[in-house]
């Protein structure tokens, strides 16, 4: 297919930064085309197309960044990324058969808590998804929801017991989420998860999770094993959602009130022509 503009001049994470080293360059894939990410002698990171063409790079919240575009904008920001204290995980990648945007919204969907992470990040009967709030911030363009508030039995690695959770999510770019929750060491502060998505095609993918948390007594790996087990549980889930590319049509599914940050996610998707990974019209 042919690939819009607006898909190829976004930022796409390509490789973990301090796992590329200059013995062994890293061979990915991006949107159907092959690029080399590998680290020169002088220790700059650099990108590259299968005819020796330099890609744009950016390095940022551990990762490279690159397009097979030319972006007209700057990386996204995380401003809790540069806040003292805060431990920074880079829990690796992980290879999902769905559209980048099925993973995307997965991610933003609060109601699969109790049903899909059972007695970890929900439990029934604690199934009731509160009233929040979604707006699409024109200012900044992006989608935001806030208010959001839901029990959880263990709502993080740090956390010894169940509590009801506050949560906002955002999404700076289309194949990117970000989500700030209740920090249980440190009240008042928040943790922040996000996923970052590399389309290979519209229905393959790899989520990079990233953490920036306050927790000072959870092993490493232990944080990392947390993130991944949550992320594995959604995968099974994800690969068997028909139809496999995302609906932009609201009438192709029924949408229910726990369901609004997903509807604003496709409205905002569709206004911006993000169109690679979804469907615009039943078949």
């Amino acid at each position: 297919m042919t690939i819009s503009d607006v898909a190829r001049n976004q930022w796409y994470p390509v490789a973990i930064e301090n796992l590329l080293n200059r013995e062994r360059p890293e061979n990915v894939v991006l949107m159907g085309e092959q690029l080399t990410v590998r680290r020169s002698a002088d220790d700059t990171v650099l990108v590259t197309s299968t005819d020796g063409q330099d890609c744009p790079v950016t390095l940022a919240y551990g990762h490279v960044w690159s397009s097979i575009g030319t972006p007209g904008h700057a990386l996204f920001d995380i401003p809790e990324a540069d806040e003292p204290g805060r431990r920074m995980v880079d829990c690796g990648a992980v290879r999902v058969k769905a559209s980048p945007l099925r993973v995307v919204e997965n991610f933003l969907d609060i109601a699969h808590f109790p049903f899909v992470h059972t007695d970890v990040l929900g439990a029934e009967p604690h199934t009731e998804v509160e009233p929040y709030k979604v707006e699409i911030r024109d200012t900044v363009d992006e989608v935001w929801a806030t208010k959001v508030r839901f029990f959880q039995p263990q709502a993080a690695k740090s956390a010894g017991e169940g509590q009801m959770t506050d949560y906002m999510y955002r999404v700076p770019a289309p194949c990117v989420s970000i989500l700030y929750k209740t920090c249980p060491p440190r009240p008042g502060a928040w943790d922040v998860i996000a996923l970052f998505v590399r389309p290979i095609s519209e229905v393959l993918c790899d989520a990079y999770a990233w953490m920036a948390l306050y927790d000072d007594d959870s092993a490493q790996s232990d944080l990392i094993q947390f993130q991944q087990m949550i992320f594995l549980q959604d995968r099974s889930i994800l690969e068997n959602q028909l139809p496999r590319l995302l609906p932009l049509d609201p009438k192709m599914e029924i949408p229910t009130r726990a369901d609004t940050t997903s509807i604003a996610y496709r409205r905002w998707l569709k206004r911006q022509g993000m169109v690679y990974g979804a469907q615009l019209v039943a078949r």
